[in-house]
């Protein structure tokens, strides 16, 4: 079953809450639900690929192979018609997967910069998915000016959010030997509360005072999980919990 469906269990969450926080800001379209199919099961795709490529039994990839590209293909196809300006967003994203690409063909894929990169990917979909909302069927995407500054808010939120559960899972369980990412892990998540506050006053008040409130639990969380004792899939259901917080608050903030 591993062959068809990625071991990264946490991956998941770091591709849901970018897009449950675009589609919160975005304009409803239905290619909205084909940019979701096509970013989620891309995520399977390119380890069945991956895992044809360097895999010890490497046939064991080619249905899922297959399989996800069945999926993938026909939701880019149905994205690229209504919004072909995507096919720019498209070669970025290939040239941000072609440094994990690098990564994983070195055995590195838990490498900070590798997951700093992920991170990059996931909080621009943010503003990827309210474009899909908000575009037209042209070559040409919406502006960099036109985008609301709500939008940019939720990126950055994204952002925060996941660097700061990257470092503190690290810090748990791969790296849990060095301090260093305990230190990063709680430097990163009490940065993250006045980081927030600067968020909710450009998104405006009294609104914006929910986008503080995860931050808080997500500070508490860094200094009050135990080191030594949690197991990973323990350490996973509270990251998980405050994932489905920071949705929360970013869909209160915006109603």
């Amino acid at each position: 079953m591993s062959a068809y469906v990625p071991p990264q269990h946490g991956a998941w969450a770091f591709l849901a809450l970018p897009l449950v926080l675009g589609f919160i800001v975005a304009p409803w379209t239905p290619l909205l639900l084909a940019l979701a199919i096509a970013w989620i099961a891309a995520y399977p795709l390119s380890y069945a690929a991956l895992g044809l490529v360097r895999a010890k039994r490497p046939q064991r990839f080619r249905a899922p192979l297959l399989i996800w590209s069945a999926v993938v293909l026909p939701a880019v196809g149905i994205l690229v018609v209504g919004r072909p300006w995507l096919l720019w967003v498209g070669v970025a994203y290939t040239a941000l997967f072609a440094i994990n690409l690098g990564y994983a063909r070195r055995n590195r894929e838990r490498a900070l910069t590798n997951d700093v990169v992920f991170v990059v990917e996931c909080s621009a979909m943010v503003a990827v998915t309210w474009a899909v909302g908000a575009g037209d069927q042209s070559w040409t995407p919406p502006g960099l000016g036109s985008v609301p500054d709500d939008v940019w808010a939720l990126v950055a939120v994204c952002a925060l959010v996941l660097l700061g559960s990257t470092l503190h899972v690290k810090s748990l369980i791969r790296e849990r030997q060095d301090r260093r990412y305990a230190r990063a892990s709680l430097v990163v998540a009490s940065a993250s509360v006045p980081a927030a506050v600067a968020l909710a006053v450009w998104w405006g008040w009294p609104s914006g005072v929910w986008l503080i409130v995860p931050f808080i639990v997500l500070v508490l969380r860094a200094f009050a999980v135990p080191r030594r004792s949690m197991r990973p899939g323990a350490i996973g259901m509270v990251e998980l919990a405050c994932f489905v917080l920071v949705a929360a608050s970013a869909a209160l903030a915006a109603a």
